[in-house]
């Protein structure tokens, strides 16, 4: 009953009458105004009608597509070149990940050259290299076929002769 005491459901007039029908409500106890809104009812029924409008559905915010340098040159690093067999270790507080190290190199070398994006890029890419950051193109070997082939093809027995 607590859920229709909305005037959705009922005018307050209808309410009144029904529990006055039903016996809730004795005739010595019926509002003031009752005998009134029975004599003169309005033209047309009060009607309840919801406003379907919020305040946040009428005005739509538009928001910018931010983009800083850092994600651009962080997106050409994650096109040319494969992130490493190690995941990014987020216990860590002082983990620095492959791509950040890359951005952060890359914002160093522009700030001293002049250079244009791509080249400024793999001077990046040598200069990481040349730290001991090994990076890996997408789509390249691991071992250049050059290198392969140096290496011997041993078996077993040549270790074994080898050793004696």
């Amino acid at each position: 009953m607590a859920g229709s005491r909305l005037e959705k459901y009922g005018t307050v007039f209808s309410r009144i009458r029904d529990l006055m029908f039903s016996g809730v409500i004795q005739p010595a106890e019926k509002p003031i105004w009752y005998d009134v809104y029975k004599a003169f009812p309005p033209k047309r029924d009060p009607l309840y009608v919801k406003l379907h409008t919020r305040p946040c559905t009428k005005k739509r915010d538009t928001v910018p597509a931010i983009f800083y340098r850092e994600d651009e040159v962080r997106a050409k690093f994650h096109d040319q070149y494969w992130p490493g067999p190690l995941p990014l270790d987020l216990f860590k507080s002082n983990f620095v990940s492959t791509s950040q190290r890359f951005v952060d190199k890359y914002a160093e070398l522009q700030s001293q050259s002049d250079l244009d994006d791509s080249a400024l890029f793999e001077k990046t890419g040598k200069a990481l290299l040349a730290e001991n950051i090994v990076l890996r193109r997408r789509g390249a070997p691991a071992v250049s076929a050059e290198s392969r082939d140096s290496i011997p093809k041993l078996t077993l027995m040549d270790i074994l002769t080898e050793q004696q």
